[in-house]
């Protein structure tokens, strides 16, 4: 019969390892420490982060501390971008984030857990990731929908800010983004224009052209103004005519309490890059930025005086000034 030898091997120890992913500790250990390697340079490069934007506030400004600077066009938008460059930001360091945890808990779940629980926690951790990164898709899509949105607004307020400009070597005093309305209610008027031949509040509104085709007779860069409402290349509607006399009303009644004076406002609706005709005049003035300097300034009028001028001037200039640093 013959004989059996037991080989062995000098130095040599081998290791069992049945199940590798939950009970060899060769893994364990080479798992764990590539997760904390992870997490230490991640960590790292956010302490260092903080660490460099404390240094910086404690830079002195050039400027002093109670410098207020004039509101420029779109200040408002501009401001609202700003949070919302903050908020997608946000999401996404929790689209960043949220893998990174669930992996540390599918690494705990198969080292430490064998069998039903095993497989429930595995489960409900793939599911609640799942979960939560179509919740942190569907939140960004919005917010850089709404960027989009804003910035359209803004770069549209320049526009007009840029078609003003020729009325202020005209002896015209031009305001951005003037605050207007209460505590309740915060409103802006997007642009004023004061001089000898009146005060005009000017509303501005950047809509899209295309999305699909205009109706027949339409042209697809057109607007048409009967007087009471706004003909599109897509339909009609009374897009931004409530709100030009709301601002307008809104500001006489605001010069008359602050300065005691009566002053008609003329309320204007401005589209840019979009031409407008006007086929009945109504009580807002609807036009294109290109027509704005010949209907302000238009033929020469005298109804307000230099002195009602500069205090209406004086008070819009101190309300505007709230930028700082």
């Amino acid at each position: 019969m013959p004989s059996t030898k037991r080989r062995s091997s000098v130095g040599v120890k081998a290791i069992a390892c049945p199940d590798p992913l939950s009970h060899c500790p060769r893994m364990n250990s080479t798992a764990w420490w590539i997760l904390a390697g992870y997490v230490t340079l991640f960590g790292g490069l956010f302490a260092a982060t903080l660490w460099l934007r404390v240094k910086r506030t404690r830079e002195r400004k050039p400027f002093p501390d109670h410098l207020r600077l004039r509101r420029g066009p779109g200040e408002s938008l501009r401001r609202r971008i700003d949070r919302i460059d903050n908020v997608i930001l946000n999401r996404a360091l929790l689209a960043f984030l949220a893998p990174l945890a669930a992996s540390a808990v599918l690494v705990w779940t198969v080292i430490n857990l064998t069998g039903t629980s095993q497989r429930v926690v595995l489960g409900g951790t793939l599911i609640t990731l799942v979960a939560f990164m179509l919740w942190i898709a569907r939140q960004l899509t919005a917010r850089l929908d709404e960027w989009r949105d804003r910035y359209l607004g803004y770069f549209g307020e320049r526009v007009v800010a840029e078609a003003l400009e020729p009325l202020k070597a005209r002896g015209w005093s031009v305001f951005h983004d003037v605050p207007a309305g209460g505590k309740v209610k915060r409103l802006n008027l997007d642009h004023v224009v004061v001089g000898p031949g009146g005060v005009f509040a000017i509303e501005t509104k950047t809509r899209r052209q295309g999305g699909g085709p205009a109706r027949p007779g339409y042209a697809a860069h057109e607007i048409i103004y009967d007087g009471a409402r706004l003909e599109f290349p897509w339909g009609e509607d009374q897009f931004g005519l409530d709100q030009a006399q709301e601002r307008s009303q809104w500001l006489a009644s605001w010069l008359q309490d602050e300065l005691d004076l009566r002053v008609a406002v003329t309320p204007l609706l401005v589209f840019p890059g979009w031409t407008v005709v006007t086929r009945t005049p109504g009580p807002v003035t609807v036009l294109s930025p290109g027509h704005l300097v010949d209907t302000i300034a238009g033929p020469p009028a005298d109804t307000l005086g230099p002195a009602r001028v500069d205090a209406i001037c004086r008070l819009l200039d101190a309300r505007c000034r709230d930028v700082e640093f």
